[in-house]
Protein backbone atom coordinates (compact mmCIF):
# COMPACT_ATOMS: atom_id res chain seq x y z
CA UNK A 1 0.00 0.00 0.00
CA UNK A 2 1.43 3.45 -0.93
CA UNK A 3 0.69 6.47 1.28
CA UNK A 4 0.84 9.86 -0.33
CA UNK A 5 3.31 12.52 1.17
CA UNK A 6 2.75 15.63 -0.99
CA UNK A 7 1.73 15.83 -4.46
CA UNK A 8 4.98 14.77 -5.95
CA UNK A 9 6.63 12.09 -3.45
CA UNK A 10 5.24 8.75 -2.77
CA UNK A 11 6.66 7.18 0.27
CA UNK A 12 5.57 3.14 0.63
CA UNK A 13 3.93 1.93 3.89
CA UNK A 14 5.76 -1.08 3.45
CA UNK A 15 7.90 -3.49 1.06
CA UNK A 16 7.51 -7.08 -0.04
CA UNK A 17 10.42 -9.23 -0.18
CA UNK A 18 10.12 -11.56 -2.81
CA UNK A 19 12.71 -14.37 -2.03
CA UNK A 20 14.28 -15.72 -4.78
CA UNK A 21 12.26 -15.25 -7.66
CA UNK A 22 11.58 -17.86 -10.05
CA UNK A 23 12.85 -20.68 -7.49
CA UNK A 24 9.57 -20.30 -4.88
CA UNK A 25 8.58 -23.80 -4.45
CA UNK A 26 12.46 -24.72 -3.36
CA UNK A 27 12.82 -22.03 -0.95
CA UNK A 28 12.23 -24.53 2.17
CA UNK A 29 14.95 -26.72 0.36
CA UNK A 30 17.45 -23.19 0.01
CA UNK A 31 16.86 -22.25 3.83
CA UNK A 32 18.52 -25.20 5.15
CA UNK A 33 22.09 -24.63 3.94
CA UNK A 34 21.61 -20.72 4.36
CA UNK A 35 20.47 -21.76 8.25
CA UNK A 36 23.48 -24.58 8.75
CA UNK A 37 25.95 -22.20 7.74
CA UNK A 38 24.13 -19.08 9.58
CA UNK A 39 24.33 -21.47 12.92
CA UNK A 40 28.26 -22.47 11.63
CA UNK A 41 28.99 -18.83 11.53
CA UNK A 42 27.56 -17.64 14.96
CA UNK A 43 28.66 -20.52 16.37
CA UNK A 44 32.19 -20.52 15.49
CA UNK A 45 32.75 -16.72 15.25
CA UNK A 46 31.00 -16.38 18.93
CA UNK A 47 33.46 -19.32 19.66
CA UNK A 48 36.54 -17.67 18.44
CA UNK A 49 35.48 -14.45 20.69
CA UNK A 50 35.26 -16.29 23.40
CA UNK A 51 38.47 -17.90 23.17
CA UNK A 52 40.46 -14.35 22.51
CA UNK A 53 38.60 -13.20 25.67
CA UNK A 54 39.73 -15.55 27.79
CA UNK A 55 43.41 -17.14 26.63
CA UNK A 56 46.23 -14.84 27.38
CA UNK A 57 48.26 -16.22 24.92
CA UNK A 58 45.91 -14.60 22.23
CA UNK A 59 46.07 -11.12 23.70
CA UNK A 60 48.09 -9.81 20.66
CA UNK A 61 47.06 -7.54 18.02
CA UNK A 62 46.47 -10.00 15.42
CA UNK A 63 43.85 -11.32 17.64
CA UNK A 64 42.27 -8.31 18.88
CA UNK A 65 41.38 -7.78 14.53
CA UNK A 66 40.29 -11.53 14.38
CA UNK A 67 37.87 -10.88 17.05
CA UNK A 68 37.12 -6.84 15.45
CA UNK A 69 36.33 -9.22 12.40
CA UNK A 70 34.25 -12.03 14.09
CA UNK A 71 32.22 -9.15 15.65
CA UNK A 72 31.60 -7.23 12.16
CA UNK A 73 30.79 -10.88 10.28
CA UNK A 74 28.48 -11.81 13.04
CA UNK A 75 26.49 -8.11 12.41
CA UNK A 76 26.81 -8.66 8.87
CA UNK A 77 25.13 -12.23 8.16
CA UNK A 78 22.43 -11.08 11.57
CA UNK A 79 21.23 -8.41 9.10
CA UNK A 80 19.99 -10.79 6.32
CA UNK A 81 19.83 -14.05 6.97
CA UNK A 82 16.93 -13.92 9.73
CA UNK A 83 14.59 -12.16 7.99
CA UNK A 84 15.59 -14.61 4.91
CA UNK A 85 14.47 -17.63 7.01
CA UNK A 86 11.57 -15.77 7.83
CA UNK A 87 10.37 -15.52 4.00
CA UNK A 88 11.37 -19.10 3.68
CA UNK A 89 9.85 -20.65 6.20
CA UNK A 90 6.47 -18.39 7.31
CA UNK A 91 6.52 -16.35 3.79
CA UNK A 92 7.03 -12.88 6.28
CA UNK A 93 7.81 -10.95 3.42
CA UNK A 94 6.77 -7.88 4.28
CA UNK A 95 8.72 -5.23 5.79
CA UNK A 96 8.49 -1.47 6.90
CA UNK A 97 10.07 1.38 4.83
CA UNK A 98 11.98 2.72 8.26
CA UNK A 99 12.98 -1.25 8.65
CA UNK A 100 13.93 -1.81 5.05
CA UNK A 101 16.55 1.44 5.09
CA UNK A 102 17.75 0.28 8.75
CA UNK A 103 18.74 -3.25 7.59
CA UNK A 104 19.92 -1.40 4.10
CA UNK A 105 22.50 0.79 6.54
CA UNK A 106 23.40 -2.28 8.49
CA UNK A 107 24.36 -4.12 5.24
CA UNK A 108 26.13 -1.12 3.61
CA UNK A 109 27.55 -0.83 6.99
CA UNK A 110 28.95 -4.05 7.84
CA UNK A 111 30.31 -5.09 4.48
CA UNK A 112 32.23 -1.99 4.31
CA UNK A 113 33.46 -2.54 8.12
CA UNK A 114 34.33 -6.05 7.01
CA UNK A 115 36.35 -4.96 3.89
CA UNK A 116 38.44 -2.54 6.40
CA UNK A 117 39.00 -5.07 8.84
CA UNK A 118 40.78 -7.00 6.27
CA UNK A 119 42.57 -4.13 5.33
CA UNK A 120 43.79 -3.53 8.65
CA UNK A 121 45.20 -7.25 9.26
CA UNK A 122 47.04 -7.07 6.29
CA UNK A 123 48.85 -4.38 7.77
CA UNK A 124 48.65 -5.98 11.48
CA UNK A 125 50.77 -8.69 9.03
CA UNK A 126 53.09 -6.20 7.43
CA UNK A 127 54.52 -5.15 10.92
CA UNK A 128 54.54 -8.30 12.49
CA UNK A 129 56.94 -9.50 9.20
CA UNK A 130 58.77 -6.45 8.51
CA UNK A 131 58.95 -4.93 11.84
CA UNK A 132 59.31 -8.34 14.39
CA UNK A 133 60.98 -6.22 17.11
CA UNK A 134 58.55 -3.04 17.46
CA UNK A 135 55.23 -4.77 16.49
CA UNK A 136 54.26 -4.80 20.45
CA UNK A 137 55.05 -0.67 20.54
CA UNK A 138 53.62 0.04 16.99
CA UNK A 139 50.11 -1.76 17.48
CA UNK A 140 49.18 -0.97 20.98
CA UNK A 141 45.97 -1.21 22.32
CA UNK A 142 44.90 2.76 22.34
CA UNK A 143 46.30 2.16 18.24
CA UNK A 144 44.01 -0.53 17.96
CA UNK A 145 41.09 0.58 19.38
CA UNK A 146 41.56 4.21 17.20
CA UNK A 147 41.76 2.28 13.71
CA UNK A 148 39.23 -0.02 14.68
CA UNK A 149 36.69 3.26 15.48
CA UNK A 150 38.10 4.99 12.78
CA UNK A 151 37.14 2.11 9.81
CA UNK A 152 33.79 1.83 11.88
CA UNK A 153 33.10 5.59 11.32
CA UNK A 154 34.19 5.37 7.91
CA UNK A 155 31.69 2.92 6.57
CA UNK A 156 28.74 4.90 9.04
CA UNK A 157 29.93 7.97 7.68
CA UNK A 158 30.05 6.89 3.97
CA UNK A 159 26.89 5.18 3.99
CA UNK A 160 24.23 7.46 5.69
CA UNK A 161 23.82 9.08 2.79
CA UNK A 162 22.48 5.94 0.78
CA UNK A 163 19.98 5.87 3.21
CA UNK A 164 19.29 9.41 2.98
CA UNK A 165 19.07 9.33 -0.90
CA UNK A 166 16.78 6.34 -0.49
CA UNK A 167 14.71 8.03 1.93
CA UNK A 168 13.92 10.96 -0.58
CA UNK A 169 13.24 9.30 -3.65
CA UNK A 170 9.38 8.88 -4.90
CA UNK A 171 8.02 5.41 -5.67
CA UNK A 172 5.55 4.81 -7.98
CA UNK A 173 6.54 1.37 -9.09
CA UNK A 174 5.12 -0.92 -6.49
CA UNK A 175 6.30 -2.41 -3.94
CA UNK A 176 7.57 -5.32 -4.14
CA UNK A 177 11.62 -6.17 -3.88
CA UNK A 178 13.09 -9.58 -5.73
CA UNK A 179 15.30 -10.00 -3.09
CA UNK A 180 15.72 -11.79 0.24
CA UNK A 181 16.99 -8.24 1.85
CA UNK A 182 16.67 -4.39 1.12
CA UNK A 183 19.88 -4.15 -1.11
CA UNK A 184 20.54 -0.28 -2.06
CA UNK A 185 19.55 -0.45 -5.77
CA UNK A 186 17.26 -3.24 -5.41
CA UNK A 187 14.95 -0.47 -3.52
CA UNK A 188 15.99 2.56 -5.94
CA UNK A 189 14.93 1.01 -8.88
CA UNK A 190 11.29 1.21 -7.13
CA UNK A 191 11.68 4.54 -7.72
CA UNK A 192 10.16 6.77 -10.57
CA UNK A 193 12.39 9.18 -10.02
CA UNK A 194 16.15 9.81 -11.04
CA UNK A 195 18.30 7.30 -9.56
CA UNK A 196 21.80 8.42 -11.06
CA UNK A 197 22.61 10.19 -8.29
CA UNK A 198 22.18 6.86 -6.15
CA UNK A 199 23.77 4.48 -9.03
CA UNK A 200 26.84 7.05 -9.34
CA UNK A 201 26.81 7.69 -5.41
CA UNK A 202 27.16 3.62 -4.77
CA UNK A 203 30.10 3.17 -6.89
CA UNK A 204 32.02 6.14 -5.71
CA UNK A 205 31.46 4.39 -1.99
CA UNK A 206 32.89 1.63 -3.55
CA UNK A 207 35.57 2.80 -4.94
CA UNK A 208 36.67 4.50 -1.97
CA UNK A 209 35.88 1.39 0.53
CA UNK A 210 37.07 -1.48 -1.63
CA UNK A 211 39.27 0.33 -3.97
CA UNK A 212 41.36 2.14 -0.85
CA UNK A 213 41.34 -1.25 1.21
CA UNK A 214 42.49 -3.61 -1.62
CA UNK A 215 45.16 -0.97 -2.48
CA UNK A 216 46.58 -0.92 1.09
CA UNK A 217 46.26 -4.68 1.03
CA UNK A 218 48.35 -5.05 -2.17
CA UNK A 219 50.79 -2.81 -0.82
CA UNK A 220 51.04 -4.56 2.19
CA UNK A 221 52.03 -8.15 0.73
CA UNK A 222 54.16 -6.59 -1.33
CA UNK A 223 56.49 -5.35 0.83
CA UNK A 224 55.55 -8.97 2.99
CA UNK A 225 57.17 -10.39 0.20
CA UNK A 226 60.26 -8.29 -0.52
CA UNK A 227 60.96 -9.16 2.94
CA UNK A 228 59.94 -12.90 3.69
CA UNK A 229 61.84 -13.19 0.19
CA UNK A 230 65.11 -11.44 1.51
CA UNK A 231 65.52 -14.08 4.38
CA UNK A 232 68.15 -16.50 4.14
CA UNK A 233 66.50 -19.30 6.18
CA UNK A 234 63.51 -21.87 4.23
CA UNK A 235 62.44 -22.35 7.46
CA UNK A 236 62.11 -18.44 8.31
CA UNK A 237 60.54 -17.99 4.80
CA UNK A 238 57.84 -20.77 5.44
CA UNK A 239 57.38 -19.70 9.32
CA UNK A 240 56.52 -16.08 7.92
CA UNK A 241 54.42 -16.80 5.16
CA UNK A 242 52.01 -19.47 7.22
CA UNK A 243 50.98 -16.60 9.73
CA UNK A 244 49.86 -15.23 6.75
CA UNK A 245 47.70 -18.08 5.52
CA UNK A 246 44.77 -17.47 6.89
CA UNK A 247 44.38 -13.92 6.05
CA UNK A 248 44.99 -14.70 2.66
CA UNK A 249 42.17 -17.12 2.38
CA UNK A 250 40.17 -14.61 4.18
CA UNK A 251 40.59 -12.26 1.82
CA UNK A 252 40.11 -14.60 -1.11
CA UNK A 253 36.76 -16.02 0.52
CA UNK A 254 35.14 -12.29 0.73
CA UNK A 255 36.66 -10.40 -2.34
CA UNK A 256 36.51 -12.96 -4.71
CA UNK A 257 32.31 -13.23 -4.08
CA UNK A 258 32.13 -9.27 -3.54
CA UNK A 259 33.88 -9.03 -7.43
CA UNK A 260 31.55 -11.36 -8.50
CA UNK A 261 28.48 -10.41 -7.14
CA UNK A 262 29.25 -6.88 -7.90
CA UNK A 263 30.38 -6.95 -11.67
CA UNK A 264 27.38 -9.49 -12.64
CA UNK A 265 25.09 -7.43 -11.48
CA UNK A 266 25.83 -4.67 -13.15
CA UNK A 267 27.64 -6.35 -16.48
CA UNK A 268 25.93 -9.59 -16.52
CA UNK A 269 21.83 -8.33 -16.19
CA UNK A 270 20.82 -9.99 -19.42
CA UNK A 271 23.00 -13.44 -19.14
CA UNK A 272 22.97 -14.14 -15.52
CA UNK A 273 19.59 -15.01 -13.61
CA UNK A 274 18.29 -13.19 -11.37
CA UNK A 275 17.81 -16.16 -9.19
CA UNK A 276 21.66 -16.34 -9.23
CA UNK A 277 22.43 -12.62 -8.81
CA UNK A 278 20.18 -12.87 -5.52
CA UNK A 279 21.73 -16.44 -4.01
CA UNK A 280 25.29 -15.12 -4.58
CA UNK A 281 24.08 -11.74 -2.70
CA UNK A 282 23.31 -14.01 -0.09
CA UNK A 283 26.79 -16.21 -0.02
CA UNK A 284 28.71 -13.62 -0.49
CA UNK A 285 27.02 -12.20 3.46
CA UNK A 286 27.12 -15.67 4.83
CA UNK A 287 29.93 -17.26 3.49
CA UNK A 288 33.03 -15.35 4.67
CA UNK A 289 31.41 -15.45 8.05
CA UNK A 290 31.07 -19.05 8.27
CA UNK A 291 34.40 -20.18 6.80
CA UNK A 292 36.34 -17.70 8.61
CA UNK A 293 36.48 -19.08 12.05
CA UNK A 294 37.26 -22.61 10.28
CA UNK A 295 40.24 -21.19 8.28
CA UNK A 296 41.88 -19.54 11.62
CA UNK A 297 41.11 -22.53 13.57
CA UNK A 298 42.92 -24.92 11.14
CA UNK A 299 45.55 -22.37 10.11
CA UNK A 300 46.56 -20.80 12.99
CA UNK A 301 48.78 -23.18 15.94
CA UNK A 302 47.59 -21.18 18.95
CA UNK A 303 43.78 -21.04 18.41
CA UNK A 304 44.25 -24.84 17.23
CA UNK A 305 46.08 -25.46 20.41
CA UNK A 306 43.58 -23.41 22.86
CA UNK A 307 40.55 -25.50 20.71
CA UNK A 308 42.18 -29.17 21.39
CA UNK A 309 42.82 -28.14 25.24
CA UNK A 310 39.38 -27.38 25.49
CA UNK A 311 38.14 -30.36 24.14
CA UNK A 312 40.79 -32.48 25.98
CA UNK A 313 39.22 -31.28 29.23
CA UNK A 314 42.21 -29.61 30.41
CA UNK A 315 41.36 -27.05 33.28
CA UNK A 316 44.71 -25.40 32.32
CA UNK A 317 42.99 -23.13 29.37
CA UNK A 318 44.78 -19.66 30.72
CA UNK A 319 48.56 -18.36 31.22
CA UNK A 320 49.98 -20.79 28.70
CA UNK A 321 52.29 -19.68 26.50
CA UNK A 322 52.47 -19.36 22.36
Amino acid sequence: MLIMLNKTNWTPASFILSGVPGLEDIHMWISFPFCSMYVVAMVGNCGLLYLIRYEDSLHRPMYYFLALLSLTDIAMCSSTIPKALCIFWFHLKEISFGECLVQMFFIHTFTGMDSGVLMLMALDRYVAICYPLRYSTILTNPVIAKVGLATFLRAVLLIIPFTVLTKKLPYCRGNIIPHTYCDHMSVAKLSCGNVKVNAIYGLTVALLIGGFDILCITISYTMILRAVLSLSSADARQKAFSTCTAHICTIVFSYSLAFFSFFSHRFGGHTIPPSCHIIVANIYLLLPPTMNPIVYGVKTKQIRDCVIRILSGSKDIKHQGV
